[in-house]
């Protein structure tokens, strides 16, 4: 079977998930819409959602099939299974909010499209590497000139829209980044100073680089988003190692990166609140307290307790008290708080459990593991560190959401990639899918040749 056909066929299991999905989220909300004994409407509207779904997909698979058929035939359906998963898990929790994610859903998709058809040879993105990393630093700037979110400034708002840039300036940074060492990773090596046994890069070549990184860094902390410095600054090392093969890099990186985090927990108001609830989350003071506590952190380590090995069933978590006619949405006046975004893993496992969980974690891995595939078959510096660069920040991505909501680290307010709630982590990882199927078209072509 080639390549395009088994990407077809994958994308079938995502279809059956939105159709199952829908019909059992019906069913545990009673609403029968005809009743089993009558038209039977259940099954014929979620097959019509899973048709929609298989459609829309399969006009993405003949762009596929037509521009890059050698491309790799697994990420797109992993995606598709992993988009079609939230979509059911976010309209159980709110009807119209899902709506809404499957217009981004379809917006994300004409942007893949888009992506495929314009950067057909994506290294031109090299000629262009300081205007768009100046386009990434303008874009974290944005939102300080907006209201906060819980303390951080994450987002712009365009009349009804909410707009995360930083989700589109990780694109930047990485692009930045992979053009940059791909000109300079042997004198980075080569041309340095050794020092104790640790290599030091000469400043003019390291410096520029160390600009351009070091400022989006700090505007990240600007305006407090402090989840995606944890991806930008995990994806330049994982680019730096790729680039010099050098572990004494990652090593300094890694120390600095300890000494900038001890500093500022315990100088910066909004992060040390974060660090106090994620070592104390059940303290009394701290859970009660409505700004700066524990109060999220607790309530969705109960949910995943409650949850258990194999869940409290689909439909099952109870996100709002019954006979509370003031809550009209589910979101507003949820038991546990933002269970569309932060928190929806939360949700996943109280209703699927561990189980479920693994399950999920797992396609995570499957795209990993597929995107440092493509990293290695890339035969040239710039394919394979941008290759590199965008599975890292995907990676770290879900590592810091399902970290922080677990406990493993201090939480933090990103999204879980096509699983939350948000139109700009949508639309800005279908153009970091596009980007890595345009790496692997051109990697797996060179290979067979």
């Amino acid at each position: 079977m080639s390549a395009r056909n088994r990407e077809l066929f994958g994308l079938i299991p995502a279809a059956l998930l939105v159709t199952a999905g829908f019909a059992a989220v019906f069913l545990s909300r009673d609403d029968l819409l005809g009743g089993l004994s009558g038209r039977n409407q259940v099954s014929n509207l979620s097959l019509t959602y899973g048709a929609i779904f298989l459609g829309l997909c399969f006009g993405a698979h003949l762009v596929l099939r037509v521009l890059l058929p050698n491309a790799d035939p697994y990420l797109f359906p992993l995606v598709a299974l992993l988009a079609s998963f939230g979509l059911v898990e976010i309209y159980r929790i709110d009807d119209g909010l899902a709506r809404l994610q499957a217009q981004w859903f379809v917006i994300g998709l004409g942007l893949f499209v888009g992506t495929i058809v314009l950067l057909r040879d994506y290294r031109v993105l090299e000629r262009y590497r300081y205007l768009i990393a100046i386009a990434g630093i303008l874009l974290l700037l944005l939102p300080r000139g907006f209201a906060p979110t819980n303390g951080a400034y994450l987002s712009i708002r365009i009349g009804s829209l909410s707009v995360q840039p930083a989700e589109f300036a990780k694109i930047a940074i990485v692009v930045f980044l992979a053009s940059y060492l791909r000109d300079t990773r042997q004198l980075l090596v080569t041309a340095g100073r050794r020092v104790a046994g640790v290599t030091i890069p000469p400043l003019k070549h390291f410096g520029p680089m160390l600009v351009i990184w070091g400022t989006s860094m700090l505007l990240l902390f600007y305006i407090r988003d402090i989840g995606s410095s944890v991806m930008f600054f995990g994806a330049f090392l994982a680019m730096i190692y790729v680039a010099t093969d050098r572990l004494s890099f990652v090593v300094i990186g890694l120390a600095l990166f300890g000494l900038g985090a001890y500093l500022v927990a315990g100088h910066i108001g909004h992060i040390s609140d974060r660090v106090e609830a994620w070592q104390h989350p059940f303290d009394p003071a701290l859970l009660n307290r409505v700004q700066g506590g524990s109060y999220q952190l607790a309530h969705g380590l109960w949910a995943q307790a409650d949850g258990g090995v194999l869940g409290k069933g689909f439909g099952q978590a109870v996100l709002r008290l019954p006979g509370n006619s003031d809550c009209v949405s589910t979101v507003d006046c949820s038991l546990l708080p933002a269970p569309h975004t932060d928190f929806i893993y939360a949700v996943i496992v109280n209703e699927l459990g561990l189980a479920g969980a693994a399950g999920l974690l797992g396609v995570y891995l499957l795209v990993i593991q597929r995107g440092f595939k493509i990293a290695l078959l890339a035969r040239d510096s710039f394919s394979k560190l941008l290759a590199t660069g965008l599975t890292s920040v995907f990676a770290l991505q879900v590592f810091v959401i399902v970290g922080g909501v677990t406990k493993a680290i201090p939480l933090t307010g990103v999204t879980l990639p096509f699983v939350s709630y948000g139109g700009s982590s949508v639309l800005a990882n279908f153009v970091l899918l596009a980007l890595l199927l345009l790496v692997s078209d051109r990697a797996r072509r060179e290979a067979t040749t």
